[in-house]
């Protein structure tokens, strides 16, 4: 075999048959394979994303929320203020005609959504996986796997040439959608429902403009939503109860505009089509996100009603969880590396069926039609208007804020819970983050020295608490008072280090 070395150091065959290694490989490029890739890169490690399509970013695209919790992700890699200025925010979201969310009680910097098309969040995300090393391979689809005690063989395929390829991965990554071959080979299921049909979206120009930015309502048998994507043209997603056809059907701008005409009140002049498309909406969610050393990240593991603009989300938030954990171990920066992958289906799984159920019960509101289910709605949402701490509830549900992971028994309150972007004497926490370590806070004049593999920081304020921050902005381990034994046990435990 003549051997060469890639862009990120892995071997491969220069023989008919391409034959490489690679720490991670990752099959899919969406937003959630992206950022893995991107950690993973980042952190020093060799990853490989297959893609089936051809490269190229596609206006066609569902996702358009990014919610606060999202981007601050995105701010602890350095990426949300670009996509900021890429794109509209809104701190107030409307629905049902009554029901009114204040975003801007978020305690967050980020107090609102973000409205952008999903292709510039896949844009600023390859871009700093490219910048950091991970080599991309498009065109070319995943045939089989297998593993063992010690890695993954892939078989893949070049779409285009049909010319095999042969990677050896220590781990492999499925974040290729709703229709997962990864999750196929693996032989697990998707259970789950069809909560939507014929749903009909569209890419067109507006003769008159919305009064929000953000245009959402059902009424009668219909229901619609219009966002723009920033470029002059708006997206339209559109449902009538009493037009269920098959995802084939044709579709035009004529059914668009009657649609948006019954749950809006008007279709705003829609023109100049660019794009009409007729879908399904599934609810569903694999029992297993982790099977030995194959792993399953966003609409691979799980898919949800576009209620409540969660999905692309729900997946990045996966990725950021799995990234650190996989870098971890590979970098055998870890006590107990079973312990600490099999986190991430604790952690990430009741996240996913929470997402489910709340997109579900959204989705269910708009469509009520008959007396008794709208009756139900409008107290819902009276409840919510009235009661403040039942509102702010549902807005850290939505944003992603309110998520926090299981502790053990006798734990700091604090612990498992999203760190907000402290003010630090080195900075705010989320660019001390953007190293991809641990940070320890401490008080000023502390002496815990922190281990190998996390960041010193101290509080700017004079409070006297400790705490470990994971990479991914939650906390690991808190106390109120000086505790040695428990920061080892939580370095030892999180980082394999006291």
């Amino acid at each position: 075999m003549n051997g060469t070395t890639s862009s990120t150091g892995s071997t491969r065959s220069t023989g008919p048959e391409d034959t490489f290694t690679t720490d991670v490989l990752v099959v899919g490029s969406g937003p959630t394979g992206l950022l893995l890739a991107g950690d993973l890169a980042a952190a020093g490690l060799n990853v490989t994303v297959v893609e089936r399509r051809a490269h190229g970013v596609s206006n066609m695209t569902r996702a358009f929320a990014v919610h606060a919790r999202t981007l601050e992700m995105l701010d602890a890699r350095g990426l949300a203020d670009e996509l900021v200025k890429r794109g509209r925010t809104i701190d107030h979201l409307r629905l049902f005609g009554r029901l009114s969310l204040d975003l801007t009680r978020l305690r967050s910097r980020f107090p609102y959504v973000l409205i952008t098309p999903q292709y510039e969040v896949e844009h600023v995300l390859e871009q700093r996986a490219l910048s950091a090393g991970a080599e991309f391979r498009y065109g070319t689809e995943l045939l089989s796997l297998q593993q063992d005690t010690e890695g993954v063989t892939a078989e893949l395929r070049d779409t285009a040439t049909a010319r095999p390829a042969t990677v050896r991965a220590r781990y492999l990554v499925g974040t290729d959608g709703v229709r997962s071959r990864v999750r196929e080979a693996l032989g697990l299921p998707f259970p789950g429902v069809s909560v939507i049909r014929s749903i009909v979206l569209a890419d067109v120009r507006l003769a008159e403009e919305p009064e929000g930015l953000l245009t959402v309502n059902g009424s009668g048998d219909s229901f619609a939503f219009i966002a723009p994507f920033g470029d002059g043209y708006y997206r339209v997603m559109g449902w009538n109860r009493k037009r269920q056809v098959p995802d084939t059907a044709p579709v035009d701008l004529d059914e668009v505009r009657t649609i948006a005409r019954e749950a809006l009140g008007s279709d705003y002049g829609m023109h100049d089509a660019r794009w009409i498309s007729r879908f399904h909406s599934d609810e569903r969610q694999a029992p297993a996100y982790r099977a030995g050393r194959v792993f399953l990240a966003g609409d691979a593991a799980h898919v949800h009603s576009p209620a409540g603009g969660q999905g692309m989300n729900t997946g990045l938030q996966d990725a950021a969880n799995l990234s650190w954990k996989l870098a971890a171990v590979l970098r055998d920066r870890t006590a107990d590396a079973e312990a600490l992958l099999d986190s991430y289906q604790a952690e990430r799984h009741p996240v996913g069926a929470m997402v489910l159920r709340s997109s579900g019960s959204l989705v269910r509101l708009a469509m009520a039609h008959n007396p008794l289910q709208r009756a139900a709605r409008s107290l819902f949402t009276r409840f919510l208007n009235a009661v403040r701490p039942a509102s702010d509830r549902a807005i850290a549900m939505i944003s992603g804020l309110g998520v926090s992971y299981h502790a053990e028994r006798g734990s700091h309150p604090l612990a498992g819970k999203r760190a907000p972007d402290l003010d630090l004497a080195e900075g705010r926490l989320y660019e001390v983050l953007r190293r991809g370590e641990f940070v320890l806070v401490t008080p000023r004049d502390g002496d815990v020295a922190a281990p190998s593999g996390a960041i010193r920081a101290h509080w700017k304020s004079g409070r006297r608490s400790t705490l470990l921050v994971r990479p991914d902005g939650y906390v690991a381990w808190a106390s109120d008072r000086p505790d040695a034994p428990g920061l080892d046990a939580a370095l030892a435990r999180w980082t394999g280090c006291a």
